[in-house]
């Protein structure tokens, strides 16, 4: 059980599905956060595009919520990403250098080839592959937090995105929680975990 002190902040880890923008309030065909949590006092602290899937995390702290979301303070943000086409080493290694794009030179990603995931959830709705062209996934380790990068990222090496998930921010994980859950992570005033 977690405990709270008058010092103490509120952390808040969420699996936000396919289809939920990282505000409360809904927009058009996309879903807000209140579907899924109503807790007066908390802020996204970062954000996670609709169509992507995974941790987002939610703070009552404001400085805390600068940390996790400024990149300066160069948090990791861990992405499970599938691809269309298996990338090779040549794609591999020009994300870890650095890519391109229209806003300029990424930072060096860290970035591995990964098996399916186990225990993964569908998506809903499925993600649309074409029969003729395989698809692979990757782990995709990166500390900026640019608009879209990591799919802009992907399909400059000639790789688009199909799926995209968020795995980790820094210390704070998506263990543990399926699509639409969250729970109370409890964050000192130190900003570590209790």
């Amino acid at each position: 059980m977690t405990r709270h002190t008058a010092s103490a902040s509120r952390m808040i880890r969420f699996n936000k599905p396919y289809g939920v923008l990282s505000q409360f309030t809904a927009e058009g065909a996309w879903r807000g956060l209140k579907d899924f949590i109503d807790l007066p006092g908390v802020y996204v602290a970062g954000r996670l595009d609709a169509d992507s899937e995974g941790l987002l995390l939610l703070t009552d702290d404001g400085q805390l919520q600068a940390r996790i979301a400024d990149p300066r303070f160069k948090m990791d943000k861990t992405y499970w990403v599938q691809v269309e086409g298996v990338p090779d080493e040549t794609a591999l290694a020009a994300l870890r250098q650095g890519v391109m794009l229209k806003d300029g030179l990424t930072r060096p990603a860290r970035v591995r080839p990964l098996a399916e995931p186990p225990n993964l959830w569908d998506r809903d709705p499925p993600v649309r592959m074409r029969k003729s062209i395989p698809t692979a996934w990757i782990e995709l380790v990166i500390k900026e937090g640019r608009n879209r990068q990591v799919r802009r990222m992907t399909a400059a090496v000639g790789f688009p995105t199909l799926r995209l998930i968020r795995t980790a921010i820094g210390p704070y994980g998506l263990e543990g929680l399926a699509p639409g859950v969250w729970v109370d992570a409890g964050v000192a005033s130190n900003g570590k975990c209790t």
